[in-house]
């Protein structure tokens, strides 16, 4: 039997080509995707940037669209295509309000013919395989995931990543990973499960209990850029390489900085304080950390305080190197 996919999920202002690019050292083969591309501004003439430097990457990328549209969904995913796309995913599951208000994202759960329209307009407008990220349903009280489902499968879809939540709940509670088994066994495409993959034992929970074809993680990689690796080797029966420690959380956090700065421009540090945030946890003096990472005005003086940081955990542990040999070198 072939090892359960591991996905990284799409992740609007965090899965750009520079995270990707992290994530590739710990998971070189896996399929990645794209932030979330606006068919419409695609069609404006915005964002193209996000599908040209797909040229730049070594590894399997998909791109993920969203609109309420057919004809842009098939243009801008011919587009995509023709860029080097491996998958066309089409949103149906963002839960946030200015999406939805639109018409796209989770709104489209509350408009299956449309859904299955977009679905195979894009199917028949390109030649590598066409998936679907949705929800369970909108709220609790319409929620009819198998009909939704078996909807975008007969479109077209080739796969389908279900997130266990409604739109209602956007990520609070938890998902509902026997509501993904009852889709599984409905479907014949491939089901990838999402939401609550928090780590190699959640993963192999939420197979167990779904038996789908993989898994997606979202949230939880955000700062983790090893995680999709460390499911990968979990899932495929070989050790866990856990986390790097809080010296390899620092200079993480700090290269990630410099390629953004090198990337963007002073732009860059505004995007890498959420990147920053995120990396550095999980150690003494973490939280201080943070609250002067969030508050420092310029790019020297946040690298400042990241190499700082560096020479006080490499001092903390030559005391302790020192502590432990009675003093001797």
């Amino acid at each position: 039997m072939s090892p359960a996919l591991v996905l990284q999920s799409p992740l609007a202002g965090v899965s750009d080509r520079i995270f990707r690019q992290l994530v590739r050292r710990w998971a070189p083969e896996a399929l990645l995707f794209t932030e979330m591309v606006n068919a419409t501004s695609l069609e404006l003439g915005h964002g193209r940037y996000k599908l040209e430097e797909l040229a730049q990457e070594p590894g399997p990328v998909g791109v993920q669209l969203f609109d309420h549209r057919p004809a842009p969904m098939a243009e801008a995913a011919r587009r995509a295509e023709a860029c080097g796309a491996v998958v066309i995913d089409i949103n149906m599951g963002c839960p946030v309000a200015k999406i939805a208000k639109k018409g796209g994202g989770s709104a489209l759960i509350r408009s299956p013919e449309l859904a299955a329209q977009i679905v195979a307009a894009v199917a028949a407008a390109v030649s590598v395989p066409v998936t679907v990220k949705t929800r369970l349903g909108w709220c609790s009280n319409s929620a009819d995931p198998v009909g939704f489902a078996l909807l975008l499968q007969n479109a077209g879809a080739q796969a389908l990543t279900l997130h266990g939540r409604t739109r209602e709940q956007g990520f609070k509670g938890q998902a509902n990973w026997e509501a993904i088994a009852q889709v599984r066994q409905a479907l014949k495409i491939p089901v990838i499960a999402n939401g609550d993959i928090t780590g190699p034992e959640a993963a192999q929970r939420c197979l167990a209990i779904t038996g789908a074809a993989g898994v997606m993680v979202g949230r939880a990689s955000m700062g983790a850029p090893w995680m999709v690796g460390r499911l990968q080797a979990v899932l495929a029966g070989r050790p866990d390489p856990g986390e790097p420690d809080a010296l390899g959380r620092l200079r993480l956090a700090e290269e990630h900085l410099e390629l953004l700065l090198q990337e963007r421009g002073d732009h860059g540090l505004m995007i890498a304080r959420k990147h920053l945030g995120w990396t550095c946890q999980g150690f003494p003096g973490a939280p201080q950390l943070r609250h002067s990472l969030m508050r420092c005005a310029d790019a020297a003086g946040t690298k400042e305080l990241l190499r700082g940081a560096q020479r006080s955990l490499q001092a903390q542990g030559n005391l302790q190197a020192q502590g432990s040999t009675g003093g001797q070198p």
